[in-house]
């Protein structure tokens, strides 16, 4: 019979505790559980985080809203009058019939306010007088305006109108086909600047500097631009972020916008010096150095000698002029000291 002899293996060391391969399992067990929690957590996070960002950035859409509504409605002279004081005054004429619209623009979230005015004819029509249309080649205004411009900025105004024509490709009367060539030929007419045959009516953009500080429409703007809210839009924000059910709850919100509020008070701005009794009563906290304090006395010394240096020299100055006076009464004659 072969007996079966069992060889021992060498190699892998035998553990004295024959639970360690049990508990070892379940302590790689509880750290995968304890990852997945942390990474359940994170997404719930950054869920929450987003749903807070869509938040806001739908509060800030309501107010700008608010802000366009305001401005086109109700204070659009006042904003065109600090934007272009010439603009207002013409657009301010019954006789102009302007109009003034507001929308956003921009790539990024939150958007910006352009503005642009626009001139209702009532189906007349306008024309635009321009010296490209009226100046045809070949002839003597032409070699009159050659003569007036110079050969370098003509030959460049040339240039110029090839630039955009190579881009646009509608750039002239005799390029409208279609209603679609009539609209984008009346667009680029706007954008382009009047020295070149444009209108220079394109949209602009409306900064903080050019909305009146009195009114809620700057705080908003502002709001939207740093992020920091102000003490009065933060009191009338939950009415204005509501939906408005009627027609007059809509005109209370914009007029709330637009309504010009009295100024900050210039007492309660602190200014940034303080008087001179104020500084002599601040006291100086912390330490001097011993070199400090040397210096200090070292300078006391030094004003003390220059001042009783001066009152030295007055006083000399003084008996000197006395003496000087004294000599010439004794020095004069004696009819003069009679007199």
């Amino acid at each position: 019979m072969s007996h079966s002899l069992k060889v021992p293996v060498t190699g892998v060391p035998k553990s004295d505790n024959p639970h360690l391969g049990k508990g070892h399992k379940v302590h790689l067990s509880n750290t995968v559980k304890t990852k997945e929690k942390q990474q359940n957590k994170d997404v719930s996070a950054h869920i929450i985080q987003k749903a807070w960002l869509s938040h806001l950035d739908k509060t800030v859409f309501q107010l700008l809203k608010h802000t366009i509504c305001a401005a086109e409605h109700h204070v659009t002279h006042e904003i065109l009058k600090k934007v272009s004081p010439l603009e207002a005054e013409l657009a301010k004429d019954p006789c102009m019939k302007c109009k003034v619209r507001f929308r956003f623009s921009g790539e990024i979230f939150p958007p910006f306010i352009v503005f642009k005015i626009f001139l209702h004819t009532e189906g007349h029509g306008y024309k635009y007088f321009s010296g490209k249309k009226f100046l045809k080649p070949s002839s003597e205004a032409e070699a009159d305006a050659y003569k007036i411009m110079g050969r370098k900025k003509f030959y460049h105004q040339i240039k110029e109108d090839e630039r955009l024509f190579q881009k646009f490709k509608i750039t002239d009367d005799i390029d409208v086909v279609t209603l679609k060539d009539y609209m984008q030929y009346s667009s680029h007419l706007d954008e382009i600047p009047a020295s070149s045959g444009g209108r220079n009516n394109c949209w602009r953009r409306l900064s903080l500097e050019n909305i009146p500080r009195t009114m809620i429409m700057y705080d908003i703007v502002d709001y939207a631009e740093s992020g920091i809210i102000s003490k009065r839009l933060k009191k009338e924000m939950k009415y204005l972020l509501q939906r408005p059910k009627t027609e007059e709850m809509r005109q209370h919100q914009l007029r709330i916008v637009s309504e010009v509020r009295s100024p900050l008070s210039l007492s309660s701005l602190q200014p940034l010096y303080r008087p001179y009794q104020q500084q002599s009563q601040i006291r100086h906290l912390g330490r001097r150095s011993k070199q400090a304090l040397m210096k200090v006395e070292k300078m006391k010394r030094a004003y003390k000698m220059a001042k009783e240096k001066m009152l030295l020299w007055g006083l000399n100055q003084k008996w000197t002029y006395q003496v000087q006076s004294r000599k010439r009464q004794l020095s004069s004659p004696p009819h003069l000291l009679t007199l």
